[in-house]
């Protein structure tokens, strides 16, 4: 199978989860937002976005175009690619546990986004900047450590299966786990600072996977995308005080 991601270029985000996935299983796809080109780039994604023939509309990027399927929603795309991929158990229970896991990343990117733009994202950082400041201070003190807290315990809970999340294989969990690991030390950097101590598993993990041949190769490529002032992690240093 070839894949087309559709994505918005220069910014990680949410389809980097995605990304990650294609790239530890060494899949042939396309990044449809970053390709030059006809049928390429932005003009592609607002395409299908505005396409009123087609029945099962994507709300937003990112969505996978597989065949004829076009799916959406980061975790229903690693839904579907996780067994094809071989980056989930085969048993349902297996499956579902990724799922669930992958729907409390995202509900944990959810907050690290609204810690930045708690009013709405179609205003700057700057026009919501006191709220933002007010709502980073919670974000810091409560969620982030029952977050991590909550992923530490799982691992540990699996500390037989190699520092996995699920069984003893590697899987897109692991995978996103590591990207939310990697985001969360550029935005937070002084609060992220003494993390490793308190979630050792986590950190050793997030070190394993960056070690993968497939992983190492695409993180060290131009294909891997800096995380910048755009993104979901975003660094201002105000609201890591």
């Amino acid at each position: 199978m070839h894949y087309e991601l559709y994505y918005w270029p220069s910014i990680p985000g949410r389809g980097e989860f995605v990304r990650l996935a294609l790239e530890d299983a060494s899949a042939s796809y396309v990044d449809v937002g970053c390709e030059p080109g006809p049928g390429m780039g932005i003009r592609a994604i607002v395409g299908w976005l505005e396409d009123r023939q087609l029945g099962q509309p994507p709300f937003a990027p990112p969505f996978l175009k597989a065949g004829r399927l076009v799916i959406a929603q980061t975790a229903n795309i690693l839904l579907y690619l996780g067994p094809r991929l071989g980056l989930v158990p085969k048993s349902e229970s297996g499956r579902l546990w990724a799922n669930q896991l992958q729907l409390t990343i995202a509900d944990f990117v959810d907050e690290i986004h609204d810690m930045h733009h708690p009013i709405a994202g179609s205003l700057y950082y700057e026009d919501q900047k006191a709220e933002a400041l007010r709502r980073s201070g919670h974000f810091r003190k409560e969620r982030l450590p029952k977050f991590l807290g909550y992923f530490e315990n799982v691992l540990a809970r699996n500390a037989s299966a190699k520092g996995y999340a699920i069984g003893r294989a590697v899987s897109y969990v692991d995978l996103s786990l590591f990207q939310l690991m990697a985001g969360l030390h550029y935005a937070l950097p002084k609060s992220m600072s003494g993390a490793r101590a308190q979630h050792p598993r986590l950190h050793a993990l997030h070190d394993r996977i960056a070690a993968r041949p497939q992983i190492a190769a695409y993180l060290a490529s131009p294909r891997r995308q800096a995380f910048n002032q755009q993104g979901l992690f975003r660094h201002y240093p105000e609201l890591d005080a």
